[in-house]
C-alpha cells in the first residue's frame, strides 16, 4: 500500500499529501473545493453512527467496530474500491474536520486500511 496519512481538512495543503480525500458525510464549513481532491462520503461513516459517537468519544473501540461493519455495506465498497485504486497512484491523505485529532472517523478508517487491505 502506498503512503497514507490522515489530516485535518483545516490544515494547509502539502506537497506530500498527494490525493487530499475528504472522508466525512458533510462538506466542512468554509473549505473550499480546490483543497479537496476528492470526496468520498458513501466511505463515512453512517449519520447515525456519526451522532452517536460525538456524544461518546470514550466508545472509541466501540466506534471502530460498528465503523468497519458498516464498511461492508455495498456504497462503502464502492468508495474503498475508489480508495485503493488511489492508493496504487500513489500517497493519499485522508481529510476529516473533527476536531479530536487522534479518534475520527478517518484515523479509524486508516487503521481499518491498514489491516485489511495489502
Amino acid at each position: 500500500m502506498s503512503r497514507l496519512l490522515v489530516k485535518r481538512v483545516y490544515d494547509p495543503p502539502a506537497p506530500e499529501d498527494g490525493t487530499r480525500i475528504l472522508v466525512d458525510r458533510l462538506w466542512p464549513r468554509g473549505v473550499s473545493k480546490d483543497r479537496i481532491d476528492l470526496w468520498l462520503k458513501d466511505i463515512a461513516p453512517s449519520d447515525a453512527l456519526r451522532r452517536e459517537f460525538h456524544g461518546n468519544p470514550d466508545r472509541w473501540e466501540e466506534f471502530r467496530a460498528a465503523y468497519a461493519a458498516e464498511l461492508g455495506g455495498a456504497s462503502a465498497q464502492a468508495a474503498l474500491a475508489t480508495l485503493d485504486a488511489k492508493l496504487k497512484d500513489g500517497p493519499v491523505t485522508l481529510l476529516y474536520a473533527a476536531k479530536d485529532e487522534i479518534r475520527n472517523n478517518a484515523e479509524a478508517l486508516r487503521l481499518w486500511l491498514e489491516k485489511n487491505l495489502r
